[in-house]
């Protein structure tokens, strides 16, 4: 068992599906969390009270992380409510089910605001707050899309997942020197309400049939956020780590 007590980790866009088990496995791994969302309030306020019920602290910071400013003052929440961060995981995100001959140029730029932007926004506030506490831990959510290609359009998508592990690859040289690492997880098909919304009930059904193991779920990309925060991955930088249920066998 990973013990990530005294940690306090922030989860972007925690208030449903991926990001929601992220931050409830961190604190069931003993940190206290910062739930971030942009609109669901309600949502996010829940999940701080569940996690508040497991002994832990939550707290929840209504910001949109594609906006600089707004950045600007999740992060002065959290270090005033908390005085440190050792954990970021750059999950907000979302996708389209448009190929290129029906995307538009707004189209490509929100998702890239969404998906790319708010991870550099986010990696640079945090990288200040570790450096100066000595180390910590950045974590971004790409996707199994990122590394082979979308199957159904989404380009968008695809482009900033792969960016996504770009990112990943240069910050940890960057961040290294200051005791922190910074890694990928590369999660497949996960059942979440993103997912349901994007291919509907038959495309989620056909996608089952494609994967080995089956569907993932949020505790599963959990359960190795918690892995990459902890002192036992403290040499584990620059990687991606797949969690797809043998979604590369096919």
């Amino acid at each position: 068992m990973f013990d990530l007590t005294g940690k306090v980790a922030l989860v972007t866009g925690s208030s449903r599906g991926i990001g929601k088990g992220i931050a409830f496995s961190l604190a069931q791994a003993g940190a206290d969390v910062v739930v971030n969302c942009v609109g669901s309030l309600s949502s996010a306020q829940q999940v701080a009270e569940e996690i508040s019920g497991l002994g832990r602290r939550a707290i929840v910071v209504q910001a949109d992380v594609t906006r600089e400013q707004e950045v600007g003052r999740l992060f002065q929440e959290v270090s005033q409510q908390f005085g440190r961060l050792d954990i970021l995981v750059n999950n907000a995100g979302t996708s389209q089910p448009k190929d290129i001959f029906e995307m538009t140029l707004e189209d490509w730029n929100r998702i890239l605001q969404t998906n790319l932007t708010s991870g550099y926004l986010c990696s640079k506030q945090a990288m200040e707050l570790m450096r100066e506490q000595g180390g910590g831990r950045i974590l971004f959510i790409s996707s199994v899309v990122g590394e082979r290609g979308a199957l159904f359009g989404h380009l968008h998508y695809a482009a900033t997942k792969s960016g996504q592990l770009g990112m990943v690859k240069t910050l940890a040289r960057t961040a290294a020197p200051c005791n922190i690492t910074v890694n990928a997880i590369a999660p497949g098909v996960i059942a979440t309400e993103l997912l349901y919304q994007t291919h509907g009930d038959n495309g989620v059904a056909e996608l089952g049939k494609e994967i080995p193991l089956g569907l993932g779920t949020p505790e599963d990309i959990g359960a190795a956020a918690v892995y990459l925060s902890s002192d036992e991955a403290r040499y584990v930088t620059g990687a991606t780590l797949d969690v797809n249920g043998g979604t590369h066998f096919r």
